[in-house]
């Protein structure tokens, strides 16, 4: 291995920030298990790599004896003065031990170690690097898919996009390059791991901090969100200076700003309301452009119950009620939104309240009330305006029909009197 081992070693000091000391003790931890797989039983046996040759020499520290009995641990007084002139009997002497091809059996040690230690390594740098931008937009390459989940290349690391944060209707290629949020990081069953994400809520939030600067700076507040990931999302804003339009802000000039956000969502609708503290406000904002009749609230268990024209009642509640559902996120409150059924009275309840009016006029008998309002008489203003004539024909009036008219005229004359002499208010 020598240079191009040399070599690696600064490659990965370079590019992962891992220092030299670090792979050198994983390193020579592998070293250790090489020689030991190469020499056999060897006391105290260690093994280095010359750092300026990449050089590889295995050694054990034996006992000097008069007699060996066990050539593992010890060694005889000649052979130990060859190493060390004043080596004598009980002393310890190191000798090199390494066998022939140790080199190349270390090498492959060496190496696996090495690539394990720089996992290691790079894992725990993860920690270092990402524990303060949870929260935070990072872009990264698409680089590979472990089923649903999606593998992004960071630069120096990995991150994982789960299924569970991707947006469902997003299709990914490898070698693309998107936005997510880092969502968290966290300890996984290899290590600690970088959990993005495009489906959270946060997204969205972040993305207008960074495109509206009035967000950014404090000026106006984001109060709540709620959002269908791919289909549409809700957003609540206040401004805490009053000659700011928090909503103008966020939509940008010509709606520019918005439509950046959009882009990036691909074409995810994006509602931006007004945020208020009357929730009746607050709720009529949210449902537009669905025009409510009435609200009515229940604030013991927080249920809003709304009615709506007939026709407003599919745009209140909006597809497959996605308005509806996130209107009610959004506020804090369950939502019922009802159609507001008027009641048309039939053709025959209209005669029966007709023969009442006419019958209640005195000197008319209901019988008499019911042959009029048969024969197109169904008001009192009605008799007011004919003559004898027009109504004698009919049957059950005949001779009768001059007392009726002037039993009409009397109650006209009546009410009128009624209606002036009522008491006008201050």
């Amino acid at each position: 291995m020598n240079a191009d081992f040399l070599a690696g070693l600064e490659f990965w000091e370079r590019e992962k920030g891992i220092s030299r000391e670090t792979l050198m003790a994983a390193v020579q931890e592998a070293l250790l298990q090489a020689a030991k797989k190469a020499v056999g039983p060897a006391r105290e046996l260690r093994a280095e790599i010359d750092q300026k040759n990449g050089d590889i020499k295995a050694f054990a520290k034996l006992i000097v004896v008069d007699r060996v009995v066990s050539a593992h641990d010890q060694i005889s007084v000649f052979d130990a003065r060859r190493i060390k002139a004043d080596a004598k009997v009980g002393d310890e002497v190191e000798k090199e031990v390494t066998p022939q091809g140790f080199g190349r059996i270390a090498a492959q040690y060496a190496k696996q170690a090495l690539m394990q230690k720089v996992r290691q390594a790079e894992k725990a740098l993860i920690f270092t690097e990402f524990k303060d931008r949870v929260g935070d937009i990072i872009s990264g390459t698409v680089r590979r898919f472990d089923r649903s989940d999606v593998i992004l290349d960071l630069g120096k690391y990995e991150a994982l996009l789960p299924n569970k944060e991707r947006v469902s209707i997003e299709e990914y290629q490898v070698g693309e390059r998107i936005r997510c949020l880092v969502k968290a990081v966290q300890e996984g069953p290899h290590g600690p791991e970088i959990i993005l994400s495009r489906a959270d809520p946060q997204f969205v939030i972040k993305l207008f901090q960074v495109e509206v600067s009035e967000i950014s700076d404090g000026t106006i507040e984001i109060k709540g969100i709620a959002r269908e990931p791919g289909f549409r999302t809700k957003m609540a804003v206040y401004s805490r200076d009053p000659k700011v339009d928090p909503v103008g802000a966020c939509v940008g000039l010509r709606g520019q700003r918005v439509k950046n956000i959009v882009r990036e969502l691909n074409n995810e609708k994006v509602d931006v309301i007004p945020w208020s503290s009357d929730i009746k406000a607050y709720v009529t904002k949210a449902l537009e452009p669905a025009k409510l009749k009435s609200v009515e609230l229940d604030e013991q268990r927080k249920r809003l119950k709304i009615l709506v024209a007939e026709d407003q009642l599919s745009l209140a509640i909006g597809k497959r009620g996605q308005n509806a559902r996130l209107t009610a996120r959004l506020v804090g409150w369950e939502v019922d939104i009802d159609a507001e059924h008027i009641v048309t009275k039939g053709i025959d309840e209209k005669i029966a309240d007709a023969v009442e009016s006419l019958a209640a006029i005195p000197g008319v008998t209901r019988e008499q009330a019911s042959a009029l309002v048969h024969n197109g008489v169904h008001r009192l203003e009605d008799l007011l305006l004919a003559e004898p004539g027009d109504i004698a024909d009919i049957p059950q009036i005949g001779e009768n029909a001059p007392a009726i008219l002037v039993a009409a005229r009397a109650e006209a004359e009546r009410r009128s009197l009624k209606v002036n002499e009522a008491p006008v208010n201050p």
